[in-house]
């Protein structure tokens, strides 16, 4: 089967197109879930590029290859494991908070409410000035022109936005400041010595990983990176919020920690772990760990060869390159929410939450990953997991940037 968004990513990792042929896939094809988006292919895609990693990573460890399989309908799955797991036999629940999703606004505009975290529900109600209670909200997002509510909430440190079509995200500056980046960019910003793969069984037994994101997309990018045998630590504060559930999915295979990066003493500490990393990933909008030294060139000075991974909503560059943002944020500004429910209506009016819950795969909607390196590496940017030492690989179940 022909895979477009295989093809897409293979340029970025330095791949010629005839890798493409190297991956066999099964499972059919799109529409595989209820959207009209391709995101069957784009989950496949994402998964045979870490297939293929993974296949060069065994090859440079052992001197043998790998052949790589995908079944797609697996792969689209993979995309909502969280659904799927259970813990003791039963289902772990992963309701959202009653008063985040859609509502409609004035002159027939929709907005949507990110309130799973307690402080951008407390920012979204301080903003509409009622109690956490849906009818409450409704009735007072109805009072709202959707673009001044979008505003008025992100100045208040909250999250959400005004349900725009595809056709007027196009139009929006941040589209078009975006429009002609790849979906990752690799950027080498100094030399230094290569280093060889350290020992291990596993294609990246030994390499240390440092994982500062939340929610989805970066948690599930560094459990890639932990299935396919790397050490990772999650660095989180005790005053951060977290979504409990989430963490039982994107967790596995990780050490936690908590540090303060607004205490110097934890900063300090931050920087020894990353004297002995191997790769550093983050989720913070851009600019914000630079400000307290940890911008992409002063880890790189601090540790000579560091994978510097970033991840961020809206992308680097453009008016709202430091807006805050989450996937279903990303959905509902740029049109992705609007399509759906015009193509895919639910059970109550209006557009629906999000399509799918869509991780950090390559076929992300607005570009926003980038990898920065130091040295020559012996292993390539986009990796997930082979078994120990079989002579055939078949991803289905993960997924990854």
């Amino acid at each position: 089967m022909t895979n477009d968004a295989l093809r897409k990513l293979l340029p970025i990792a330095g791949w010629p197109e005839e890798r493409a042929r190297l991956v066999q896939t099964t499972g059919g094809t799109d529409p595989i879930l209820p959207t009209p988006f391709r995101i069957g292919e784009t989950s496949t895609a994402a998964l045979a590029a870490i297939g293929l990693a993974v296949s060069d990573l065994w090859e440079l460890r052992t001197g043998r290859q790998q052949q790589v399989a995908v079944d797609t309908r697996r792969a689209t799955a993979s995309l909502r494991s969280g659904k799927y797991l259970q813990m003791d036999g039963a289902p772990v629940p992963t309701a959202h908070n009653a008063v985040m999703g859609v509502y409609p606004a004035k002159n027939g505009r929709w907005s949507y409410l990110h309130c799973n975290f307690p402080n951008h529900r407390a920012a979204a109600l301080s903003v509409l000035g009622v109690p956490e209670d849906r009818e409450a909200v409704r009735k007072a997002v109805a009072r709202w022109d959707a673009l001044e509510l979008e505003e008025a909430i992100l100045a208040a440190k909250g999250a959400g936005g005004m349900v725009r079509t595809m056709e007027e995200w196009a139009q929006h500056p941040q589209a078009t400041a975006i429009a002609s980046l790849p979906v990752m960019e690799i950027i080498k910003i100094a030399d230094s010595p290569a280093e060889k793969l350290p020992d291990g069984d596993r294609p990246l037994s030994g390499i240390r990983v440092l994982d500062l994101t939340r929610v989805l997309a970066g948690p599930t990018c560094a459990r890639t990176l932990a299935e396919h045998g790397a050490d990772v630590m999650k660095i989180t504060g005790a005053h951060l919020p977290n979504i409990g559930y989430q963490e039982y999915d994107t967790g596995h295979g990780k050490l936690s920690a908590h540090l303060d990066l607004r205490e110097e003493q934890d900063l300090e500490t931050l920087r020894g772990l990353v004297r002995k990393a191997d790769v550093f990933s983050q989720g913070y909008r851009p600019g914000t760990l630079g400000m307290r030294g940890l911008s992409p060139e002063a880890l790189a000075q601090l540790r000579p060869g560091i994978v510097y991974v970033s991840l961020s909503a809206f992308s680097h560059v453009g008016p709202w390159a430091s807006r805050r943002g989450f996937d279903t944020v990303v959905q509902t500004v740029s049109g992705i929410t609007s399509r759906q429910g015009e193509l895919f209506p639910g059970s109550e009016a209006g557009p629906p939450n999000s399509p799918v819950d869509s991780r950090s795969i390559p076929a992300r909607f607005t570009p926003g990953k980038r990898l920065w390196w130091k040295k020559p590496r012996s292993f390539s940017p986009i990796t997930t997991n082979p078994r120990r030492k079989p002579k055939r690989l078949r991803l289905a179940s993960s997924t990854g940037t």
